[in-house]
């Protein structure tokens, strides 16, 4: 690529946005749209307007373009799979983009997105190993090793939500229905809507689940919360093993991810000290648009 413009979009389940950095990594200009919910065609179109929209305003010619999405592309068919935007679900969303847009299109999910952003010039930046997690609507993870996402033979590298919560206890068991077609993946307990919902079942009143970091009514549905993230977690230094654990989406201003966690992975990881750092993501709700940018 040879402009020193990347274009990047973050395609969620109720806003698009597209942001366009310079070659230092600094914003130049954003753009926001709500995303069509339930229309892939409406997606599609919506995406065109908005990198239109960018490249006009700044006087570009067409970039090539990266894009953050719920769910990835299958290895096989190169269809879309595994999205809570169940409308992406089984279209080539890749090559449909790249014809609306004719150029080149790079899709990624929206957590190794938001890890790439974070490992090259966030909270993560200088880490060898870097494992990035989403704690939002739903659960995502991705990973990074030395500035290189790794996404697997499967190119499901880093999807830690739809694993088994580990070490359940009996009423956890079997868990909640997810819309993988599972029950019991950690999405099902660890989720905002999850959150929500366990919070309606105890008669607490809350209007969203970051509400239970500062409600005392929710001290309990707190110290559950995060006794499930802290095993959840120790899973993946188990497997990972990695440098930092950076944190992104809605939830992530609870405080006890960062004050709580890092004590409590000592009583589930397999080893006799965890050095992991867990930070919060620099760039918050951008970290997603500015990794898919990164994409080229």
């Amino acid at each position: 690529m040879n402009s020193p413009f990347r274009l990047g979009v973050d395609l969620g389940g109720t806003k698009i946005e597209a942001a366009l950095l310079d070659s230092s990594g600094t914003t130049v200009s954003t753009a926001r749209t709500p995303t069509p919910s339930g229309d892939y065609q409406g997606t599609l179109e919506a995406i065109r307007d908005l990198v239109r929209q960018i490249e006009s305003e700044a006087s570009l010619d067409p970039l090539p373009l990266g894009i953050g999405v719920p769910g990835s592309l299958s290895p096989t068919t190169g269809l879309m799979r595994n999205a809570n935007s169940t409308c992406l679900n089984g279209h080539p969303l890749e090559q449909d983009l790249s014809r609306v847009l004719d150029r080149g299109v790079r899709l990624a999910n929206d957590a190794n997105c938001l890890t790439l952003s974070e490992a090259t010039d966030g909270a993560a930046a200088g880490a060898g190993i870097v494992f990035g997690i989403i704690l939002g609507t739903g659960i995502g993870g991705g990973l990074v090793v030395d500035g290189s996402l790794v996404l697997g033979c499967n190119a499901v590298a880093g999807e830690w939500g739809h694993m088994p919560l580990p070490w359940p206890e009996s009423h956890e068991i079997p868990g909640q229905p997810c819309y993988c077609g599972r029950s019991g993946c950690l999405e099902t307990f660890l989720s905002g809507i999850a959150v929500e919902a366990q919070a309606r079942e105890r008669g607490l009143v809350i209007d969203r689940a970051t509400d239970m970091d500062v409600n005392p009514d929710c001290s309990d549905l707190l110290e559950q919360w995060l006794h499930r993230l802290a095993r959840g977690l120790a899973i993946i230094v188990d497997v990972v093993d990695p440098d930092v654990i950076v944190v992104g989406g809605g939830l992530n201003s609870i405080s006890g991810i960062y004050d709580r966690i890092p004590s409590m992975l000592e009583s589930w990881v397999f080893s006799d000290t965890v050095s992991t750092r867990i930070v919060r993501a620099m760039h918050g709700d951008s970290s997603g648009v500015r990794g898919a940018a990164r994409l080229w």
